[in-house]
């Protein structure tokens, strides 16, 4: 497949790749994780799920979210807003949605316009890769994801005060967000990764409503000279995550340099794992026609597993979840699956 490089101004190309490649029939999940690892205060909690079209006055932009909550306890419960990768929607990584969810967390799972998949729907297969490529050819599309985000916590404010099912279930200090490809692009922008304008300024999305994130599949600046400088004001726990074969078939960011965001975030706490042969699919649905996925309900589980612990230890400040994780926990579960590294502030 051509590589498609999306340009933010002359210093920087941001990378990113679809969350599975347009097909014409709903991406079906994976079955929700089932190995027995890390142990979370609050599991096994029934889930549903409900839907909103958000509508942002100021940008003249509809926001459309799925959120997966507890049916049951008083709560408030944490949040976590999820971003999916170029082609994607709110649909998309239910796996994660549920099990958040079931462990005591309201999954907030946005759909970004322009970069999703009304991009492919109802288009011929001939035209996609075009349409693709003007999608992220677009730089307002990488600046209207990270104020999806924001515009996102301010309606979650709302909901929060609102009478309905979440009504006085959200605990809004404890925000945390997550995304995929061209989401772990969103993730990091809002974590405070900064960029550079096509008018050649430097800027950055940073939230401070935000108190940690879960970073899979990070694209990297084009200019290795930028790589210091661009991750030099993150000041949040990130757990950052890829695999072995995560080059990018649309793009310009290889699996080696994954670790990019990792090596020069210099922070608080970050994580790494780097799950052995995992290529970038694993982290979302992958359709019948893509190669590989023999071990991606073991690569979700990890996945579900470790984040959770993250969010445990940073979100609910639970001091087991941090130990699970920095003392050895993890890293039993992984077994041959990956490595497992970090840096403790």
């Amino acid at each position: 497949m051509k590589k498609l490089p999306v340009v933010l101004g002359s210093s920087l190309t941001v990378v990113f790749l679809l969350t599975a490649f347009p097909a014409r029939s709903v991406p079906v999940e994976t079955n929700a994780p089932t190995t027995k690892g890390y142990a979370a205060a609050v599991s096994g909690l029934p889930v549903d799920t409900v839907k909103y079209e958000w509508r942002d006055a100021q940008r003249q932009r509809t926001v459309p979210v799925k959120i997966y909550f507890p049916k049951t306890g008083s709560g408030p419960f944490p949040v976590v807003i999820f971003s999916h990768g170029l082609g994607g929607n709110r649909d998309g990584y239910e796996y994660l949605g549920r099990y958040w969810a079931q462990h005591g967390y309201v999954s907030v799972h946005l759909q970004h316009h322009g970069s999703d998949s009304e991009l492919w729907q109802e288009v011929p297969p001939t035209e996609i890769p075009k349409i693709m490529q003007e999608a992220v050819a677009n730089p307002q599309n990488a600046i209207n994801r990270p104020l999806d985000v924001r515009f996102a916590i301010d309606q979650l404010t709302a909901l929060n005060q609102a009478p309905g099912a979440l009504e006085k279930r959200l605990d809004l200090d404890r925000i945390g967000v997550s995304g995929h490809s061209f989401g772990s692009f969103t993730t990091m922008a809002i974590a405070g990764e900064a960029f550079v304008t096509p008018a050649g300024r430097e800027t950055s999305f940073a939230d401070p409503r935000v108190k940690a994130a879960v970073a899979m599949s990070s694209s990297v600046p084009r200019d290795e000279a930028r790589w210091n400088s661009a991750y030099a004001n993150i000041r949040i726990p990130v757990f950052h995550m890829t695999g072995t074969k995560d080059d990018s078939p649309m793009g310009e960011t290889k699996a080696a340099q994954r670790r990019v965001p990792f090596d020069r975030s210099h922070g608080p706490d970050q994580y790494l794992v780097t799950f052995q042969d995992g290529d970038h699919m694993i982290f979302s649905s992958r359709q019948k026609f893509q190669p590989g996925g023999e071990k991606d309900a073991r690569f979700h589980d990890l996945i579900a597993q470790s984040a959770t612990a993250f969010w445990d230890a940073y979100l609910k400040q639970d001091p087991k979840a941090k130990t699970w994780l920095a003392d050895g926990g993890f890293v039993a579960l992984l077994q041959m699956d990956g490595k497992f590294e970090q840096k403790l502030r």
